[in-house]
């Protein structure tokens, strides 16, 4: 229970976040909110400001708002890893790897130098407790859902944790923050990498990697059976799944069903290619718990909008897992997470690491 604790809202000038505010401090909490900067041209910092973000677009309650300076560590830990995996002909999800590295760790950072309780963000999630065991679990709200991008939260993480909004539904958020007067209330939700500019990606890796074009064009298109169909503009700008863009004559459907960042090649295919029923993760995070026993069933997500597959779990070497579904998966990526569930709990996850394709498995 929260009520009358000190809780610290992690707060970005949206409606989410705003509401949870509000609800806490009608659950007769003691709100501070924090803003954590990652653009900043300068480093960290770990003084705290005081800020004018949210409370003069909450008339309804105010309550202080301070910033911390985590620009340094986003340039490095988050546009940095950005960059690297596309450079390893992998697919970054940086919101997801943001969340553990910079937005939990400057909450809680905050949380210790504010004297607070816990930390809160208005993120479509749930926390429930059971024998002292604090679990993950999925949104009241199945459209908006965000479980999968926090599977990388631990235990004592859960334990300082709360997701006011996460038992209500977008409209019910909406119309609570028009009921607490939140100016936001009507604002359309980002769907962009917020250091992205328009969120064209390869734009980005152009202009912040320079001569990267110049160093990678004219490499390799290869078919099903290694022969040469065309050239591509280097293999970071293409991802697993592509159909346009390719650049060349077929008379199927080709899509990009795997890059070879060590020979600057990318292979393609029909859609069928594309279809995987085993997988390989690493860098394993049971949320609330220690590695279940394994082999384990579980019903699995290999990427935000996923429908979820029932699948076998078992291991493969330190911190890794083979993943095998009981139905192919289409364009399992790279880069990306694959995120295992009991029902509404979030068990565990990892980043994937290699896919075996359906038609490679039917030849073992």
């Amino acid at each position: 229970m929260v009520e009358k604790k000190h809780v610290i809202v992690g707060v970005s000038g949206g409606v989410d976040s705003a509401v949870a505010a509000c609800v806490l401090i009608e659950q007769g909490c003691r709100v501070t909110g924090l803003n954590i900067k990652v653009l900043d041209h300068s480093d960290d910092s770990l003084q705290l400001e005081k800020s004018p973000l949210i409370t003069s677009d909450l008339p309804a309650y105010r309550f202080p708002v301070f910033s911390l300076n985590l620009s340094g560590s986003f340039r490095r830990e988050i546009i940095g890893y950005f960059q690297q995996d596309y450079l390893a002909g992998r697919t970054p999800n940086p919101c997801m790897v943001c969340n553990k590295l910079i937005k939990w760790h400057g909450l809680l950072k905050g949380t210790d130098l504010l004297l607070g309780d816990y930390v809160a963000t208005g993120h479509y999630a749930r926390i429930d407790c059971r024998k002292s065991r604090y679990r993950l679990l999925k949104g009241a709200d199945r459209q908006k859902d965000q479980s999968y991008f926090l599977w990388m939260l631990t235990s004592e993480e859960l334990s300082r944790t709360v997701f006011p909004v996460g038992g209500f539904t977008k409209q019910e958020v909406r119309e609570l923050a028009r009921r607490f007067g939140v100016r936001s209330a009507e604002k359309k939700e980002s769907q962009e990498i917020c250091f992205v500019p328009d969120n064209n990606y390869r734009e980005f890796l152009k202009s912040s990697l320079p001569d990267l074009s110049e160093k990678l064009k004219g490499g390799e298109i290869v078919d099903v059976e290694g022969k040469i169909i065309g050239r591509h503009a280097g293999y970071p700008f293409y991802t697993i799944g592509q159909r346009k863009g390719l650049g060349v004559s077929s008379p199927e459907p080709l899509y990009v069903n795997r890059l070879d960042a060590e020979k600057n090649r990318i292979h393609v295919g029909s859609r069928t290619a594309l279809q995987c029923r085993k997988l390989i993760a690493g860098g394993m995070n049971w949320p609330g718990t220690t590695c279940p026993d394994l082999p384990a069933r579980a019903a699995a997500r290999i990427r935000y909008r996923d429908t979820e597959e029932a699948c076998t779990i078992a291991p493969a070497g330190e911190n890794r897992v083979e993943v095998v579904f009981d139905k192919p998966k289409q364009s399992v990526t790279p880069g990306q997470a694959v995120v295992f569930y009991l029902q509404d709990e979030v068990i565990g996850g990892g980043i994937i690491e290699e896919a075996t394709p359906e038609s490679a498995l039917g030849e073992q």
